[in-house]
C-alpha cells in the first residue's frame, strides 16, 4: 500500500515542484525534484494577479459551491426523511419516481433548461448555477438510506412529546445521521467545485468564470508556459485537498454508518 501510495502520489508532487522551476527547468531529465532556481512567488504571482486573477475565479467557485453545498444538503436531508419517515398514499411510488430521474443524462435536458433560465432571467448568473445544484437524486437517495438507519422509536418518542415532523427531523433525526450529512456534503462541494459543464453552458461574462472555466481560458493563452500552468492547477486543488483533509474523519463514520441498518 506504502508503494502503491507513493506512486499515486508522484504525478502531484511533480506538479508542485514544477510550479516552483523556472520555465527552462520543466523538462529537463532526469527529472529534478529540487529545482536549482526557485520561481516559486513569480509563477504564484502571475496566476493569481495576472491577467487572469484567480482570486477572483476563486471567489466564484467558493461562493457558488458553498452556496449550492448549504442548499443540496437541506432539500435532500429534507427530502430524504420525509422518504423515510413520513407516511403517505403514493410514498414509494413517488420515490421510484425521483430516482427515475436519475437515469436522464444531465446533457438530456440542457437545452431545455438553457431556454428556460434565458426566459426567466437567470442565465449568466451565479444564482442560477446555485439553483441548477440545489437538488441531488443522488444526494437523496444517499441520505434516504441513512435516515432508514435510525430507529422509528426515536421518531415516535419526539411525537409523544407533542413535536411534529419537522421538530423530530431537526432535533432527533439529523442529529444522528450528520456524518452522513457531512459526507454527502464534502462530495457536494468537490463536485460543484469541479463542475465545468453548467458554467460553461450558463456563464457568458468572463468576470462570472469559476475556477475549471478560468483554467481551460489559462491554458489555452498560456500553453507554452508550463510552470504557470502547474502553478494555477496546483491552486486549483488545494481547498479540495483542506476539505477532505478537515472531513475525512465524517466520511470514515458515515461509510461505517452507512453499514450498520436498525
Amino acid at each position: 500500500m506504502l508503494a502503491l501510495s507513493v506512486l499515486f502520489l508522484l504525478p502531484f508532487v511533480w506538479m508542485l515542484v514544477t510550479s516552483f522551476k523556472t520555465e527552462n527547468e520543466v523538462f529537463v531529465y532526469p527529472i529534478q525534484w529540487i529545482p536549482k532556481h526557485w520561481n516559486a512567488v513569480a509563477n504564484y504571482k502571475e496566476v493569481w494577479f495576472g491577467r487572469y486573477p484567480f482570486y477572483l475565479y476563486y471567489w466564484n467557485s467558493l461562493k457558488i459551491s458553498v452556496a449550492t453545498t448549504l442548499v443540496s444538503c437541506t432539500v435532500s436531508s429534507l427530502a430524504a426523511y420525509g422518504f423515510s419517515k413520513v407516511r403517505f398514499k403514493a410514498g414509494k411510488w413517488l420515490f421510484f419516481i425521483v430516482l427515475a430521474t436519475y437515469m436522464v443524462p444531465g446533457q438530456a435536458i440542457l437545452v431545455p433548461q438553457f431556454i428556460l433560465y434565458r426566459n426567466i432571467g437567470l442565465f449568466d448568473s451565479h444564482i442560477g448555477l446555485i439553483i441548477l445544484g440545489s437538488f441531488s437524486v443522488l444526494g437523496t437517495f444517499m441520505l434516504r438510506q441513512f435516515f432508514m438507519g435510525v430507529s422509528n422509536e426515536f421518531i415516535e418518542s419526539a411525537k409523544i412529546d407533542g413535536a411534529g415532523h419537522f421538530r423530530a427531523f431537526w432535533s432527533v433525526a439529523l442529529p444522528l445521521v450528520r456524518p452522513g450529512v457531512a459526507t454527502y456534503a464534502i462530495l457536494r462541494f468537490i463536485w460543484t467545485w469541479n463542475d465545468y459543464q453548467n458554467p460553461l453552458i450558463f456563464l457568458r461574462t468572463d468576470r462570472l468564470y469559476t475556477i475549471p472555466l478560468a483554467m481551460q481560458k489559462f491554458t489555452s493563452m498560456s500553453g507554452e508556459f508550463y510552470s504557470l500552468i502547474m502553478a494555477a492547477a496546483v491552486s486549483a486543488i488545494v481547498p479540495l485537498l483542506i476539505v477532505f483533509i478537515i472531513g475525512q474523519k465524517n466520511v470514515i463514520e458515515g461509510i461505517a454508518l452507512g453499514g450498520v441498518k436498525g
